[in-house]
Parts: structure tokens; C-alpha cells; sequence
């Protein structure tokens, strides 16, 4: 036996999900079912270049009104 080994581990978090997994052996598959609801997306290149191509330039300064059509253009 080796000086490092160590008796077996696990924290209560990986206990808790082996613990559900054995419980709902379909747990995974809906996981990924729910993923590809959400994420999994096809995209269509040219639809997604006229969006990059249709976005405007963030300001340097965000909260800035200069140029904004209902600024004031008169200093007071």
C-alpha cells in the first residue's frame, strides 16, 4: 500500500447527484433533450452576416447624449 493512498471521497454535492441519477436513469437524456431546445441551433450564415453587417457602433462612453436627437445642443 502506498503512504499517499487515500480511503475513497466523494462530497455530499456528487452523493446527491449519484443518489438522483440511480433514481432517474432517463435524468441525462432529458438534460440533453432540454439543451438542445435551448442551445442546439442551426444558423444560417448569410441571415447571421446581414445582422453583423446591420449592427451599429457602440459609443466609447454609453451613458453619453452628444449626437442623440433629443440632446441639448445649447450649453446652459
Amino acid at each position: 500500500m502506498s503512504i499517499f493512498a487515500r480511503p475513497h471521497y466523494s462530497s455530499e454535492a456528487t452523493q446527491f447527484i449519484d443518489e438522483l441519477k440511480a433514481k432517474k436513469p432517463t435524468l441525462e437524456a432529458e438534460q440533453r433533450q432540454g439543451r438542445a431546445i435551448l442551445w442546439d441551433k442551426k444558423l444560417d450564415r448569410s441571415e447571421q452576416a446581414d445582422y453583423q453587417d446591420a449592427r451599429v457602433p457602440q459609443q466609447p462612453y454609453v451613458y453619453g447624449t452628444s449626437g442623440h436627437p433629443n440632446s441639448e445642443t445649447t450649453p446652459k
